[in-house]
Parts: structure tokens; sequence; C-alpha cells
């Protein structure tokens, strides 16, 4: 795949097209931000230039005054899409550039109002001006009034109501350009993917860890992905679900790699060793131990999980501190208070919950006990393990992983292993 080649934006100089149409992508958090704003700016950008890959045309990107203004030779509702899927930005709105003239102003707004009159006629607008070049002659308040009443006289279609307006035309005059929007699509808002560090998330094949990894990516974290299969005693329906969902996820990120780990083998032997009521709780003992080994390698400075309390039996107090206590990292739990309806909203809303809902073999159900430990203690645990070499456990599990790239181009490296077959085509 080609990059789509970045084009910088126009001199303040240059000439402005008659409704040139751009996109105003306003910041979140990072206007919140103080010395070290430009680093968030400069991580938000760079996601932003990630996300444009492959669109089909040059493009442009502007700085201003906390806002990031798109372009190119690309549809506009193309710009839209990919903008926001960026993570970072609190509203996406798709407008037009004019000349920062009052003539230029005043015609370009009658022509946008008349235009929306036309597909929804008899609705109440009202004008906001925000004025960044203080040496435009009308004050914002001044303007917002002359532009209302150039409407009216023009659009008769439309009239004022500045309460409850219908239609909102905002218009933000600079030095040499003016942006004109009407249309205000909400951001996902949250900190730029990467500015706080790498996690790796444990991707099981259900609603709850993909909706996890996107609340961390929100929070800046770049997510990598562990899935645990229980093959070779299960069919490899579980990995194909995580790779979608990885894939799925990336949408929101520079693609994270997906690592897919054989893990049914070493559930055998924790059965063996006797783990009894204790199976599910020493298997995510293990989980999170290789993973913790992963990060290691992949740079991960913490696991993410899709733990929320109480929601089953492994996921109680007692159950969570035994399984924290095995881990190298920080283990960040994004949904611990959430209830399920919320995390199945959520997925629904970020485009997992599609592939969460077909059916699979969980690895977490392999062997498992008809009733879980609520409360498994610390000393029975060890006792457990210690009949197992761990770390031999630990370096087996991660001498056979399989990695994959899940991206919008489809590609994976290396090829999958036979434990986990390419899917025939339809």
């Amino acid at each position: 795949m080609t990059d789509t080649p970045f084009v910088p934006a126009p001199r303040a100089s240059s000439p402005v097209a008659p409704d040139a149409s751009c996109v105003l992508l306003k910041h979140g958090e990072v206007f919140l931000k103080g010395r070290n704003r430009h680093r968030f700016v400069d991580r938000l950008h760079d996601n932003l230039r990630i996300a444009l890959r492959g669109i089909g045309g040059s493009t442009w990107i502007k700085i201003a005054q906390n806002v990031t203004v798109l372009g190119g030779q690309v549809p506009q509702e193309a710009l839209v899409e990919r903008a926001r899927r960026v993570i970072g930005f609190n509203s996406v709105e798709p407008a037009v550039r004019v000349p920062s003239t009052l003539e230029e102003i005043t015609q370009a707004a009658v022509r946008a109002l008349r235009d929306v009159s036309t597909e929804r006629p008899g609705r109440g607008f009202a004008v906001r001006v925000r004025r960044r070049d203080k040496q435009f002659p009308l004050t914002s308040s001044r303007m917002a009034g002359h532009v209302g009443a150039r409407v009216l006289e023009a659009v008769p279609d439309l009239h004022v109501d500045l309460t409850r307006p219908d239609i909102v035309l905002a218009i933000e005059i600079d030095r040499k350009e003016t942006y004109l929007s009407w249309t205000r699509r909400p951001g996902l808002s949250g900190l730029p993917v990467g500015a706080s560090g790498r996690a790796l998330v444990l991707l099981s094949g259900g609603y709850d860890s993909p909706v996890s990894a996107h609340r961390a990516m929100r929070r800046g974290l770049a997510c990598d992905f562990v899935h645990f299969s229980g093959a070779p005693y299960t069919n490899p329906a579980s990995v194909y679900k995580a790779y979608a969902l990885a894939r799925e996820l990336n949408r929101y990120q520079p693609p994270g790699r997906l690592h897919v780990i054989a893990l049914g083998k070493a559930q055998k032997q924790l059965a063996v060793a006797g783990a009894g009521r204790l199976q599910v709780v020493a298997q995510r003992r293990l989980m999170v131990r290789t993973s913790s080994a992963l990060a290691a390698r992949t740079g991960a400075q913490a696991l993410v999980t899709g733990d929320s309390l109480g929601q089953v039996a492994s996921q109680t107090l007692a159950n969570l501190v035994a399984v924290d206590e095995a881990a190298d990292l920080p283990i960040l739990r994004p949904l611990i208070g959430w209830e399920k309806q919320e995390i199945i909203d959520e997925a629904r809303s970020i485009g997992t919950a599609d592939v969460s809902v077909l059916p699979d073999e969980d690895c977490c159900q392999l062997l498992a006990p008809p009733r879980a430990s609520t409360r498994a203690e610390l000393p029975h645990l060890r006792a457990v393990e210690k009949r197992l070499d761990l770390d031999e456990v630990t370096e087996a599990l991660l001498g056979n992983v399989q990695v994959m790239l899940p991206g919008e181009d489809g590609e994976a490296a290396p090829p999958p292993t036979p434990a986990c077959p390419t899917p025939e085509p339809a």
C-alpha cells in the first residue's frame, strides 16, 4: 500500500479559492496541556497522517490556534471519516475556507445556508463568530449580526433562533483565511495514542477486552495485543476473532501487533497438577505471567485486561488480587466499574460487537471446573504452581508465539502456524 503523500498547507499569503472545502478538527485534552503541549500536538498529527494513508489523493494539514485544518484533493466526506478515527479531537467539522474579507465571508455564509434551507426549509439559525484576528474591522458580535442580517435577506425560508437553533453557522476568522462550518460531528476526544506509552492488551474474543483496549487508547496508550487460544485442543475460531478484533481496533491507532499463544498444553499441565476449582485463576495467573515476559520483549509498560469487578467468578476482588500477584507489570482495568450492558453498548459504538458475538471456543472454558473458586488463596495457588516449572512453561509458550500485524490491508507476518490455519475463502 502506498502512503498518501503529505503536502504542506498553502502559505498564509496564498490566495484561497472561493468555498474551498476543508475539515476543522477541534483539539481535545491537548488544549489543557502546558509547556509540553507541542509534543501532544505533534503526536496527534502523526496519528492523523497515519490514518490518512491510502486515502487516494494528496492531503495537507495546517495548524491554527487549538484547531487543526485538514484538506486535500480528496472528497470531504472521506477526510471526515478518516479524521473521526483519530483519538484526540473533540469534534470534526466539515467546512469551507475563504479569504478573510467581509464580502467573501458574507457571500460564503449566504451560499451555505441557502443550500441548507433547500434541504431543511423553515429552520431557525444562529451565527457564532470567533475573531482570532483582532485586526478584522468588525467585532465578533457585530460580524454575527451583519452575517445574520444578510442571510435573512437572501434566504427567507430561515429565521433567527438564538436560543435553540436548528442550524449553527460557526465562523472562525484568521488573518488570511476564514473557516465556515455548520455541521459538527463528535470526535473520540482523549489523549493522542502513544502519548502515554505502550501497553499489551490481553485480547479475548468477547465484548470486554476490545472495549477495554479502546478505552486504554483514549488515554494515550499505544496497544499491542496478545491472544491465548486453547490450541491444540480447540479449533482456531478464537484466533480468527482475535485477528478481526485487533484489525478493527487498529483503525484507531498506528497498527499494533497481535501475538497468538497456544495455551492448551499448559492448561492441561495445570489440571494434572491438581488445580481443581483453582483452574481458572491459575490459568489467568499463567496468562499474565507470560504476558509480562512478552511485554518486556515488546517494550510495553503495562498490561490491559477487560475485567469488570464481580462480573464472573474469576473477577471477584480476591481473585483479581491473586492474578495481580503473578504479574511483573501494572495491570490496568479500564472497565472495572462498568456493567455488562454498558460494555456491549460501547462495543457497538466502536465496531467490535459484530465480531465479538460470533461463536468460538474460548480457552478459558477448556478444562474449567463446574464451579470455579471465587476466593482463590495464594498459598494454594503457589502449591499448584510449584508442581510445574513455571519458567520452563513460560519459555515454551513464548517460543511458539505467532505474530501478526492486523491492518486494513489484511497483511500478517509471519504466516499462521499449522495450529491456527488460514481460513479458506468463502
